[in-house]
């Protein structure tokens, strides 16, 4: 089975924007950054209301195309980890650690106006 979804937004990488902040009685602790939470929350809307299927529960491939706002090239690694979190986080998928592919995938350009992540799910 394939399935096709299209997150629109700037795709924003997880490990690239973290903050460490310190709690009150002065221990440090690691935080994702306010760009990334605001678009991983804008995600899951989306997720909410673009995907009707039930969870993917066993191995599959995973594509995607991520269209950026600017040609300043982020972490191709990062990106696939943050979009594959938040599949999980959506119940999309059961767990990320089911995806032995993600063959195909790449920063396919520049889109000002849409910028955007393309994904596509094939169950092995």
């Amino acid at each position: 089975m394939t399935t096709n979804i299209t997150l629109i937004g700037r795709p924003i990488t997880k490990k690239n924007h973290q903050q460490i902040v310190v709690s009150g009685n002065g221990r440090r602790f690691v935080i994702q950054s306010k760009a990334y939470r605001q678009y991983e929350k804008d995600c899951l809307k989306q997720l909410m209301y673009l995907y009707k299927g039930k969870t993917i529960e066993g191995q599959l491939s995973m594509k995607c195309l991520y269209y950026m706002p600017t040609k300043a090239r982020p972490d191709l690694l990062n990106l696939e980890q943050a979009t594959a979190d938040i599949l999980e986080k959506a119940k999309v998928i059961e767990n990320d650690k089911n995806i032995y592919s993600f063959d195909g995938s790449r920063i396919a350009g520049v889109d000002k106006l849409n910028p955007r992540c393309e994904i596509l799910l094939e169950e092995k």
